[in-house]
């Protein structure tokens, strides 16, 4: 009945407390680009992608609750009063004793990610409550040492990795900087406040010195073993060297201890790159050299931004799955999309499997439809690159790198048939060119009056009443 009754209040914690983590990952104002040219050509193939996907699985799919952040004492987590602190923490790190998901196939996610039209990954191989999703050996506390351990697949993030690779995607390691469950973090001796690690540093740092060497380790055993990684995603932005503790963070209302949280990046970095050449290091909010792109979470800059970043973003409400969860259209999902892409980012968009390794059937079905956009309209997405106007109302506008080509993408309100017209100013054709339709790949009527292109859309198109999340054009571009 304890189980039941802690379903009842984290199904409402898991559909609420995503709103209060809005503000957990602000973005770095400052930008500072990489100089390594294996860096350099590996960001610039990153920026090709424009569409990944990102994979949040771990203890919290048991339940089906918010992930890690209920160990969390902080003020936007809510818990029962009546049940203790501890009992709580007990239970939530005893899921490991039941987390057995019999009917993981990695390969069904990737086939998923693909037919979506994404082309990276980033899966979460440890979040902020310890749990490992890699068969680590420094710790017991993974997905490989307990009732899944005789499973061929127990080490989960290599044929996570395996499948996704198998399908021409990028690869991306996320991986939580704090851990909770670890005592060199959170020391049992005291109380667990909030989110940092709950002992002074300054008093203590041959603990601190033991977390050091634990986290370095854990990524050195993901750089090692797990074949070719593209991106290391490091989360947990509160964790950083004291002098990255600018007005802008703090002005953030996060916790921020009086002392230094630095695992040194310097040495994990290097570390990393000597392993795995020109990897990019998503050290997120930690403005500098290890920040190679920057991370806006749930929400899209107002701006266009002229250095590299993606939106992460769910497809549901929650990262990981939770019960009953209320899932986007691809429609608004594609519209994010275009919108990002326009201003220079990519979308990292989230999906969370089940316990027992499936994914959700809302989660595929969306996909599909989101691939069903994609692939016909793909080259005004991927390999595209910014222009300096870039929108005008609902319509967007990208280029191809070599500039031999403009889009304009036009997005249709949802529910409503194609429009017999399409009108926008500047950006253009090339006097006698083609403007093509990407859906059908036709040519269509255009014309010039006064600087405002009018497309008019195929007779045939309309009649049909067909309804699309949004319209791609492409042409050459005026001189």
């Amino acid at each position: 009945m304890r189980i039941n009754y802690y379903l009842f209040l984290l199904l409402l914690l898991g559909n609420s407390a995503v709103f209060g983590q809005n503000t957990i990952h602000p973005v770095s104002i400052a930008y500072e680009a990489p100089t390594d040219p294996q860096v350099k050509a590996k960001l610039d193939k990153w920026q090709d992608q424009k569409f990944g996907m990102i994979i949040h699985w771990g203890l919290y799919a048991v339940p089906g609750m918010i992930e890690s952040w209920a160990l969390c004492s902080e003020d936007w987590i809510d818990r029962d009063s009546n049940t203790a602190y501890d009992d709580f923490k007990k239970w939530y790190w005893g899921l490991s004793k039941t987390f057995n998901p019999t009917k993981f196939d990695p390969a069904s996610w990737a086939a998923a990610g693909k037919q979506a039209g994404m082309r990276y990954l980033v899966f979460t191989t440890k979040h902020h409550d310890g749990f490992n999703m890699f068969d680590t050996k420094q710790t017991d506390f993974s997905i490989a040492k307990g009732p899944f351990a005789n499973n061929p697949k127990a080490d989960v993030a290599k044929y996570v990795f395996e499948s996704f690779r198998n399908e021409g995607f990028m690869i991306g390691a996320y991986f939580s900087k704090p851990d909770w469950h670890t005592e060199y973090y959170w020391w049992p001796k005291y109380a667990t406040a909030n989110r940092n690690n709950n002992y002074d540093i300054r008093r203590f740092p041959w603990r601190w010195n033991k977390y050091k060497e634990f986290t370095y380790n854990q990524i050195q055993e993901l750089m090692s073993n797990y074949g070719a990684v593209d991106i290391l995603w490091l989360d947990g932005g509160w964790v950083r060297p004291r002098e990255s503790v600018t007005a802008e963070v703090l002005s953030w209302g996060a916790p921020i201890p009086d002392w230094s949280q630095d695992i040194d990046m310097p040495k994990i970095a290097a570390m990393a790159r000597s392993k795995q050449p020109g990897i990019l290091m998503v050290d997120r909010t930690v403005h500098g050299p290890y920040e190679n792109y920057q991370t806006p979470e749930q929400r899209i800059p107002d701006k266009q931004l002229d250095h590299p970043w993606e939106s992460c973003m769910t497809l549901a409400n929650n990262w990981g799955w939770v019960p009953n969860d209320q899932f986007k259209s691809p429609t608004k999902v594609i519209h994010s999309l275009i919108e990002i892409v326009a201003k220079g980012g990519s979308l990292l968009l989230g999906v969370g499997p089940k316990a027992d390794g499936t994914l959700p059937q809302e989660a595929i079905d969306r996909l599909a439809a989101i691939g069903e956009w994609t692939k016909v309209n793909g080259a005004a997405i991927y390999g595209t690159r910014t222009v300096p106007d870039y929108q005008q109302g609902n319509i967007y506008f990208t280029r191809s790198k070599d500039n031999t080509n403009l889009y304009a993408l036009v997005c249709v309100k949802e529910g409503e048939a194609i429009p017999a017209s399409v009108e926008w100013k500047g950006n253009l054709p090339k006097k006698g060119s083609k403007v093509t339709l990407l859906q059908t790949g036709q040519s269509v009527k255009w014309k010039i009056t006064d600087g405002v292109v009018k497309v008019e859309l195929p007779a045939a198109l309309l009649k049909k009443e067909v309804q699309t999340p949004a319209l791609a054009f492409a042409f050459n571009p005026a001189q």
